[in-house]
């Protein structure tokens, strides 16, 4: 059979590979015709990578390979060929030392894959809260036509006639048994409902938090956050995604194109709407970063500081992402954000609409779930960015997750020097540490940990939760789940490790937070924090060799994103030299 290229509006980057009738085109055919792909889907259509995350290990994403045949269909309806390339994937769940040590190596293999290989357009196959940003990234830094189809939600957990989140009951149960008002057994009986179907967490946790964000970005279909795994929307919305991206390559519409200022200034407040996690911070400004936009912190305060949040949702509120998906899901919450005028309309997705066609005519069907302004569940929801001489490069805190009685606190420093310290010493009753204190945890940043783990929520002292208290002030340069609630100061940068302030807090200093002045005060006189920073020394650097290594050698702040530094900024995939 003659080689017979097909008609496109210009030559496809996968024809270098493919395309022609030369030793190095018949090496490339041949060796992929061994898969059974007949002759015809070489011939000048689009060649789609399916970067698929899916893993058994990685539980949010175990039922990737079911959409990823789902993606396929559409692909090959729309003219095009389809190929399934495993990228890595970091669980959350199951990740040591923590699964964000490893987003930005995914982010590495995964633009390597691009790059290096014959795709004209790349379908991102998503669930897990780091799989989300790591794909981004590299899509981001290679530029090729994308699209994010995500994995979606588990179905609401149920233990005793009570709506259990996954993630957020852990927490809430595991404090009680630690208090004394719930059994080991009925906690281990509460275990086998916390995740009982396929999908990522149903809170809105750090998954849903950027299934949504990939949303109001623009990079994934209108609808696509909030379908439940296990719904059979779920993979029509695969299928809808393979037949898009095969017109996306034809219209070369790329990330670049879409992840513009504002749209990531439409994610930001959309992240402040739904209650979104902190980790969103670190994770858009990350992808910012790649795809050469200039985000920085103050964008967070500026277009987060005044939104309100209505998605009513658990850590914040009490309903689940099925209800949200069954009340319109992210649609309606971009539909109130343009009626109130906090929305870039014009901003283009991967459909080719403008962000405001997609979104204008949708309509609420439940809004207990999806709140009006005047019953919100907090009026400033946004996250809120505080500053001061404990974190002069910034820190965060989620207010819709916060103790109201603690946005104002000024208190005693109880300091736990690493984890190892506080897991030591939070279970003594000897512990100087009363509800009144602010817990102080060094030396879990992106170096310090290393790879800043989801720690930030330290569980209270049992003798606190004895005297039924659930909520204290808590500071530290560490990351929280999405799905845990509190009034928690996160991100704090410079980080400890890093020879920030936090580094020589020390047990008895005063500390003041005041959410609403944005501020995180360590009070004591500046000569004696600056002989302190002067006499400090950093940690032993633990990697010798290895990725471990090369991330702490590398990995920037929280505040720009934790990426490492020569990750930044996009690269574009071009073809290279054939070595054959």
């Amino acid at each position: 059979m003659v080689f017979k290229p097909a008609k496109w509006p210009r030559k496809l980057r996968s024809q270098e590979w493919f395309g022609g009738t030369g030793r190095d085109q018949i090496y490339h055919r041949s060796w992929m015709k061994n898969q059974g792909f007949p002759n015809d889907l070489f011939d000048g259509r689009p060649v789609i990578g399916i970067l698929n995350t899916w893993s058994e290990l990685t539980p949010c994403n175990a039922h990737l390979d079911v959409l990823a045949e789902k993606v396929k269909h559409g692909i090959y309806e729309a003219g095009g060929f389809p190929v399934e390339v495993p990228v890595f994937s970091a669980a959350e769940s199951s990740f040591r030392p923590t699964a964000m040590m490893f987003r930005n190596l995914a982010s590495m293999a995964v633009e390597e894959a691009i790059r290096g290989q014959p795709m004209d357009g790349c379908v991102l196959l998503v669930g897990c809260d780091k799989t989300t940003p790591s794909l981004l990234m590299g899509a981001a830094s290679t530029d090729l036509p994308s699209i994010v189809v995500t994995g979606g939600p588990m179905l609401n957990g149920y233990f005793r006639g009570e709506r259990v989140g996954s993630g957020t009951h852990l927490w809430k149960f595991s404090e009680a048994v630690k208090a004394g008002e719930m059994t080991t057994e009925d906690f281990l009986e509460a275990e086998a409902s916390m995740s009982r179907s396929a999908g990522s967490c149903n809170t809105m946790g750090t998954a849903s938090t950027m299934a949504s964000m990939a949303e109001a970005l623009g990079m994934a279909l209108s609808g696509n956050a909030a379908i439940p795994a296990v719904d059979s929307r779920r993979r029509v919305m695969a299928q809808l995604s393979g037949r898009r991206i095969v017109q996306m390559v034809k219209d070369d519409l790329k990330p670049s194109d879409i992840m513009t200022k504002q749209a990531f200034e439409n994610a930001i407040r959309t992240n402040g709407a739904i209650g979104g996690s902190t980790n969103a911070v670190v994770h858009l400004l990350a992808v910012a970063g790649r795809v050469g936009v200039d985000l920085t912190l103050y964008d967070w305060d500026r277009c987060g500081r005044d939104m309100a949040t209505i998605v009513n949702l658990m850590p914040s509120g009490k309903y689940l992402m099925e209800e949200f998906f069954y009340a319109g899901g992210l649609p309606v919450v971009l539909k109130h954000l343009g009626d109130a005028g906090l929305l870039h309309k014009d901003a283009i997705t991967v459909s080719g609409q403008s962000v405001w066609d997609e979104v204008k005519d949708v309509v609420n069907h439940n809004d207990d779930v999806i709140l009006p302004v005047e019953k919100a569940l907090t009026r400033q929801g946004g996250i809120a960015v505080l500053r001061g001489n404990l974190a002069p490069k910034g820190a965060v805190l989620k207010p819709s997750a916060a103790s109201p009685h603690l946005m104002k606190h000024r208190g005693r420093a109880v300091v736990f020097e690493d984890i190892d310290d506080y897991k030591a010493k939070i279970n003594d009753d000897n512990l100087d540490i009363d509800e009144n204190c602010v817990m102080v945890l060094k030396n879990c940043g992106p170096k310090g940990y290393p790879g800043m783990a989801e720690v930030g929520n330290m569980g209270l002292p049992p003798k606190v939760l004895k005297k039924g208290i659930t909520d204290m002030v808590r500071v530290s340069d560490a990351r929280m789940s999405g799905t845990a609630y509190g009034t928690v100061v996160l991100h704090t940068s410079p980080e400890a490790a890093a020879g920030g302030p936090l580094a020589v807090v020390r047990n008895g200093d005063m500390i003041e937070l005041d959410v609403a002045q944005r501020r995180l005060h360590l009070d004591i006189p500046e000569d004696e924090l600056a002989r302190r920073l002067a006499d400090w020394a950093p940690p032993a650097d633990q990697a010798e060799a290895g990725y471990a290594w090369l991330h702490n050698a590398h990995v920037e702040g929280a505040d720009t994103g934790a990426d490492l530094d020569f990750l930044k900024g996009c690269r574009g995939a071009p073809v290279g030299r054939d070595s054959h």
